[in-house]
């Protein structure tokens, strides 16, 4: 199983715009982040996790060949603005795609852009995903995904483990009945926002907390502001470091 990481940053991306910090004036390439999505590749399928906003130009990046399925972690603008850009595969693949997430998600999205389910034959949008509602364990490509059920602020989003990775983006907390779910990982690519407290999501210092109490092999920072540097990293702990935008990890 692949992962790639096609977007590591917060919801502004970084650089942010307005902004002449040394992280956005920063040259480094990996300190250009856009928003936060992966791609999971696992038996010739190429799951995509969440429209962002910049989706079209990550896949351009990556080289994207087609979408299998999406899942959503939640309905906040960053993490589906994009999905109009899936046109782009349907007009190649004429293919409507099943995309998944929690009842609330789903119905909020299909309410903002109607059309991506529904089509608009007037206008010649056709259908471009179905939707399936989740509340538990689904099997998707021969894989078992299991929604983990999240906190974000007052709100909730959905993380979701596959074999021994879990994705925990836009979480401040971990309810003790979605800790059950992560026991024994060997990749943990969780929200770690930025370095001061934020009430909607881990900070460095939160997200170290919970490597501690979850211990996986290995940890990925993700959802990061332009007040963390790539030059960062030396200073985590051994087996975590920061995401960064085409960051590709592998798991047997």
């Amino acid at each position: 199983m692949k992962i790639t990481i096609l977007g590591s940053g917060t919801s502004t991306g970084v650089p942010m715009v307005g902004c002449s910090c040394p992280v956005c004036r920063s040259l480094e390439s990996r300190d250009k982040r856009s928003r936060a999505s992966i791609l999971i590749e696992t038996a010739g399928k190429y799951i995509l996790v969440d429209t962002s906003t910049d989706l079209r130009k990550q896949a351009i990046r990556e080289k994207v060949p087609r979408i299998d399925a999406v899942l959503f972690t939640h309905s906040h603008a960053d993490h589906i603005n994009g999905i109009d850009d899936l046109r782009g595969f349907h007009f190649i693949h004429k293919r409507i795609v099943p995309c998944y997430g929690f009842r609330e998600t789903l119905e909020t999205i299909g309410r903002n852009f109607s059309y991506i389910f529904k089509g608009m034959e007037s206008d010649g949008y056709a259908p471009l995903l179905e939707p399936h509602s989740v509340s538990g364990p689904f099997q998707l490509f021969g894989k078992t995904f299991i929604p983990v059920p999240l906190l974000h602020g007052a709100g909730s989003a959905t993380g979701y483990r596959v074999d021994a990775m879990a994705y925990l983006t836009d979480c401040s907390a971990i309810p003790p009945s979605s800790r059950e779910l992560l026991d024994g990982l060997d990749l943990l690519i969780i929200d770690a926002l930025r370095y001061t407290p934020h009430f909607t999501h881990f900070n460095i210092d939160g997200a170290l907390e919970i490597v501690g109490e979850l211990k996986p092999k290995r940890t990925v920072f993700t959802h990061l502001t332009h007040e963390v540097s790539c030059r960062d990293g030396d200073r985590f702990p051994a087996g975590v470091e920061l995401a960064y935008d085409g960051m590709v990890l592998e798991l047997d």
